[in-house]
């Protein structure tokens, strides 16, 4: 079968010559499928946020739950990337750099002046990286040109490296509310009562009192200590359902399918269904989705307001 987003992140980071094994940090709608997909890695870790709280707070549960020295690798698990041996190579560098108490970034080579992500400004050079100028939010479509152009912006991708120790303490001193209540909530975490020590359920009161905030906001974009390393991996954001068809193999008339479907008269549209079979007739920049009973349709340009929906609202990581 098609191996998901998730198990290819597993896969990518398998070689223990490099990576250590995974910690995961998922909700508790998602730990069957966790559990299930990573059931062969030995030595697995798996943190089960009791609600979704976006990126920060799942990245520092998960650097309490490691050694202080360690270097972490925090790596989306709904991200496509073409060239795994590049992504090594980045993972490599910005390992280096967090080993030296950086806080390091892995900046995504812009190959087109995208509006859906936010960017990273390229500083000074360290030798094996950079420091970062300043961290850009998304921006409109002539600002995007613009930083294509420059050159010296790269995608934030959402891709880090740091020791749990340099991040913690930067937390810390940034959100120290947010770093208190999460050492409360993973001290009073209990495992899952099935006797192995893969799962830990943090206390789920003293996380409710965090607020959810990203990573780049509460840490990165405050701290002095941030550094990127720039990297060509044909790499796209899968949480966007676009970028998924842009990776696709595409017809003469951009249109690309996966599962049974019949299209007439198409141009880019994209279907991907797990079962029913899907017929489309005279549609123009559509994307159909079919996952067991929910069906998806949206236009290309509507796939970004994918989260707003009350469905997507209860599953958000």
């Amino acid at each position: 079968g098609i191996s998901s987003l998730f198990e290819k992140t597993l896969e990518r980071c398998s070689d223990r010559q490099i990576f250590a094994a995974p910690t995961i940090v998922t909700g508790a709608d998602h730990l069957a499928h966790v559990r299930e997909q990573s059931a062969h890695i030995e030595d697995i870790r798996i943190i089960v946020e009791p609600e979704g709280k976006n990126t920060a707070p799942a990245i520092t549960l998960a650097a309490m739950d490691l050694p202080e020295t360690a270097v972490m690798l925090v790596c989306p698990s709904d991200h496509h990337i073409e060239d795994d041996v590049a992504f090594k190579a980045a993972a490599e560098m910005a390992a280096n750099l967090a080993a030296q108490d950086w806080l390091v970034a892995i900046g995504i080579a812009a190959t087109k002046p995208e509006t859906g992500y936010g960017y990273i400004k390229q500083g000074s050079d360290l030798g094996g990286g950079f420091a970062i100028d300043k961290f850009v939010e998304k921006p409109d479509l002539a600002t995007a040109q613009r930083f294509l152009d420059d050159g010296g912006y790269s995608w934030n991708g959402g891709i880090f490296a740091f020791r749990a120790k340099t991040f913690l303490s930067e937390l810390k001193a940034f959100r120290p509310q947010m770093a208190e209540a999460l050492r409360d909530a993973y001290h009073h975490g209990k495992g899952d009562g099935s006797g192995d020590d893969t799962v830990l359920l943090p206390d789920a009161a003293h996380f409710s009192a965090v607020t959810g905030e990203s990573i780049d906001y509460a840490v990165m974009e405050n701290s002095k200590r941030i550094a990127m390393v720039p990297v060509s991996m044909g790499w796209s954001d899968i949480g966007n359902w676009d970028a998924v068809h842009d990776a696709r193999k595409q017809d003469d008339a951009g249109n690309s399918v996966a599962g049974k479907a019949e299209l007439v008269d198409c141009n880019n549209v994209m279907v991907e269904t797990d079962g029913p079979r899907v017929s489309a007739i005279n549609l123009r920049d559509i994307i159909i989705v079919v996952d067991g009973d929910d069906v998806l349709v949206t236009t290309a340009d509507g796939a970004q307001k994918v989260g707003q929906l009350d469905g997507a609202k209860n599953q958000r990581r």
